[in-house]
C-alpha cells in the first residue's frame, strides 16, 4: 500500500532556492552544531527565526497549498532535527552541493531533489506520527490508511461506509469511530471534500461539467453543482469558464 503516490501526483510541486523573506524551509545550524530543517508550509521562515542558527539553506516550496489536503494537515511549523533523520540530511547535502557547483542542469536537478525531500519529509511526519486529528494521524494508522488510499485512488467509485471499513479490516461501528477520531471528520465527508478538489483541477483544466459530475459519481449535474459551489462559492460552469 502506497499512501503518498496518489497524492502527490495530483498537485503540482515547485521547489525553488529562496532568500529568507520569501522562504518556508531553512536548513539552520546551531550554536552546538546540530542541524535543524524548519518548515512552515502556510507562510514564511521570520528572519528572526534564521538568525537563531547559520542560516545553510533556503527554499520555497509552493505546493498548491490552499486545495492540497497534505499541505493543510501539516503543522504551522515543522520542525526536525537533521541527526535523527540522515535520509533527508543527505539529500539536502546533495542540494547544497548542486547550489555551490554551479553547474549546468542544476535547475533541474535541485527541483527532482526537492521533490524527493518533501517525500521523505512527509514519511518521516507520518511514521512519526501526530497527536493533532487530520490527514497525517490517517495516513499513520495502517488500517484508516488502506480505506483512505482507497478513496484517494478510486474517486468515481460508489463507496459506503461499510465498503470503507471493510478495506481498513474493521467493524463498521469501529471504523466510524476511529476515522472520525483521526481525521476530525466522518469517512463520507473526506470523501466528498476529496472528490471535489479533483473536479475543481478538472474544471480548471477545461472539462465538461457533466463529465466532471458522473466521474465522480454525483447522480446528476445539478447536484454536483450545488455541491460544488456549497464548497467553493462559485457555480462549476463559471470557474471552467473562467479558466478557459
Amino acid at each position: 500500500m502506497d499512501r503518498l503516490t496518489s497524492l502527490i501526483s495530483r498537485f503540482r510541486m515547485r521547489v525553488d532556492i529562496a532568500a529568507c523573506p520569501r522562504a518556508n524551509l531553512c536548513v539552520l545550524t546551531g550554536r552546538t552544531g546540530v542541524q535543524t530543517l524548519l518548515f512552515t508550509p502556510g507562510s514564511t521562515v521570520q528572519a528572526t527565526e534564521a538568525a537563531a542558527g547559520a542560516l545553510c539553506l533556503a527554499l520555497r516550496v509552493d505546493w498548491d497549498g490552499a486545495h492540497n489536503p497534505l499541505v493543510a494537515a501539516l503543522p504551522q511549523r515543522v520542525e526536525v532535527a537533521l541527526s535523527q533523520t540522515p535520509q533527508l540530511a543527505a539529500i539536502l547535502d546533495l542540494m547544497r552541493q548542486e547550489l555551490e557547483a554551479h553547474r549546468c542542469g542544476a535547475e533541474s536537478v535541485l527541483s527532482s531533489l526537492g521533490q524527493a525531500l518533501m517525500v521523505r519529509l512527509l514519511r518521516h511526519l507520518i511514521e512519526a506520527g501526530t497527536a493533532e486529528p487530520g490527514l497525517l494521524a490517517g495516513l499513520a494508522d495502517q488500517r484508516l490508511a488502506r480505506a483512505i488510499v482507497s478513496m484517494h485512488d478510486e474517486p468515481g467509485r460508489v463507496w459506503t461506509t461499510a465498503d470503507l471499513a471493510q478495506e481498513a479490516g474493521l467493524s463498521l461501528s469501529r471504523f466510524s469511530e476511529l476515522f472520525s477520531a483521526q481525521m476530525n471528520e466522518t469517512p463520507m465527508g473526506y470523501l466528498r471534500r476529496w472528490r471535489l478538489t479533483l473536479a475543481r483541477q478538472d474544471l480548471l483544466r477545461g472539462d465538461r461539467v457533466e463529465a466532471v459530475a458522473r466521474r465522480y459519481a454525483y447522480e446528476s449535474p445539478e447536484g454536483f453543482t450545488r455541491a460544488f459551489r456549497k464548497a467553493y462559492g462559485v457555480a462549476p460552469v463559471s470557474l471552467r469558464q473562467s479558466a478557459a
